[in-house]
């Protein structure tokens, strides 16, 4: 346990922000390659976000679309965004029109031959990306990188339907794509050095915060956010309600609680009709057309924007979970087992080297996820309470659920002392 001043915490953000765009063993040397003219698949939230990034700095863009009305609505979308900020003063309102103009929307992959990148934006679904990249690979010139901005699927499996894996990476933009600073660079096995290097520079181009990390499922950031999400759904079964969970972790210093973020998001994603999923909570709040903010229901009813807990919800989250009494887990406890898997997990992807450093996680969830700035991080918030804290916590959920065991290297800073935030790769 270690205590850090405001100072100390904030002189860690700015070192390992800075720490962030230098990549271990890549030669500062190395050429990189041309980025005159990019391609993005995909016209819908996140694609028409995308583009905006490129198209704000001065490059072309050519948006790839199935269906004309899908294009123009994604067009139609950009402008608006655009042509609001040049209402509020942002630049001036001759910007918008010069900003569109390197827009070029299309209903033909073919078109994308001559981009010097290309993103892929559309459904998680990998059979669909395995297709798109197939073809990518037949228009695609030679030395073109192909990118996909998934979120969490594999992509040295998305690579191994081209004939040029070393030219793929994933560049996981967060939504929305023309606000979120953080931008996750993926490096597959065999993604080629000056493609990374390319990434990195073209990161700073378009005004982005760089974090390099390896493939594994939720690469760095979805991969602790889906621990903590497990949790989160446990202490329902335990008796807390959604906005219990909310509410602990606001006042730590979120903006939103895991249930808030699932609205904000949409229930739906990832869910049709009559399914069945692993969330039975979910399911049933989406049979009742209970999908989030869009719907002004979900977890919450909306007043407006305003959340206010349901009736509805807290009905059948007693259904299924079958708790109707007894005390709720406190505060306390819902942070603590919110948070300390977390930090758990930033430790397991370190042991496994898919982040360079450990501050790399800090500056994952500083930038994309909306961790408390003076918490400074999932590691360094390791450090503010101590190895101890966090162990007694995980071999009680590690007790109930293996995949929450304690890590190795858990278990040692607790035994001969350290610090998470300067954990090494390779544990």
């Amino acid at each position: 346990m270690i205590d850090l001043s405001p100072e100390q915490v904030s002189d860690y953000i700015s070192k390992a922000g800075k720490a962030a765009w230098t990549v271990e063993g890549l030669d500062s040397a190395v050429a990189k390659r041309d980025i005159k003219k990019v391609g993005i698949i995909g016209a819908g939230t996140m694609g028409g976000g995308i583009s905006m990034n490129f198209a704000t700095v001065g490059i072309d863009v050519v948006i790839v679309e199935t269906k004309q009305d899908a294009l123009d609505r994604g067009l139609a979308t950009v402008r608006g965004h655009y042509q609001r900020s040049a209402d509020k003063g942002r630049y001036p309102q001759d910007e918008v029109d010069a900003r569109m103009s390197r827009l070029h929307g299309v209903l033909d992959m073919d078109a994308l031959a001559d981009c010097d990148l290309v993103i892929e934006a559309v459904f998680e679904d990998m059979e669909l990306k395995r297709t798109i990249f197939t073809k990518l690979d037949k228009i695609m010139k030679p030395g073109a990188i192909l990118a996909t901005n998934t979120s969490a699927l594999d992509i040295n499996e998305i690579a191994s339907v081209t004939s040029r894996p070393q030219d793929v990476i994933g560049l996981h933009f967060f939504s929305p794509a023309n606000v979120m600073k953080l931008l996750e660079i993926v490096r597959a096995d065999h993604t080629a050095d000056d493609v990374i290097a390319t990434s990195m520079e073209l990161a700073r181009t378009i005004n982005k915060v760089a974090v390099l990390v390896g493939v594994c499922p939720g690469f760095v950031g979805n991969r602790i956010l889906y621990a903590r999400r497990m949790q989160a759904m446990e202490l329902l079964n335990e008796g807390a309600m959604p906005w219990d969970v909310d509410a602990a972790l606001n006042a730590f210093g979120f903006r939103m609680g895991p249930f808030q973020m699932s609205d904000l998001a949409g229930l739906d994603i990832g869910w049709k009709k009559g399914a069945t999923t692993t969330n039975p909570i979910r399911d049933a709040l989406c049979e009742l057309d209970r999908r989030g903010q869009k719907t002004k229901a979900g977890y919450y009813d909306y007043d407006g924007r305003t959340p206010i807990p349901s009736d509805v919800t807290a009905n059948i989250v007693r259904k299924v979970t079958g708790v109707s009494g007894g005390t709720p887990p406190s505060a306390e406890e819902i942070v603590a087992r919110c948070i300390h898997p977390m930090i758990d997990e930033g430790l397991k992807i370190l042991e496994e080297s898919k982040a360079q450093r450990a501050s790399d996680i800090d500056i994952v969830w500083l930038n994309g996820y909306g961790w408390p700035a003076d918490k400074g991080g999932p590691m360094l918030y390791g450090d503010m309470i101590g190895a101890d804290k966090v162990l007694a916590t995980m071999e009680k959920i590690g007790a109930a659920n293996e995949r929450f065991a304690p890590s190795a290297t858990l278990r040692r800073l607790a035994k001969d002392g350290g610090r998470f935030s300067e954990v090494e790769p390779g544990g």
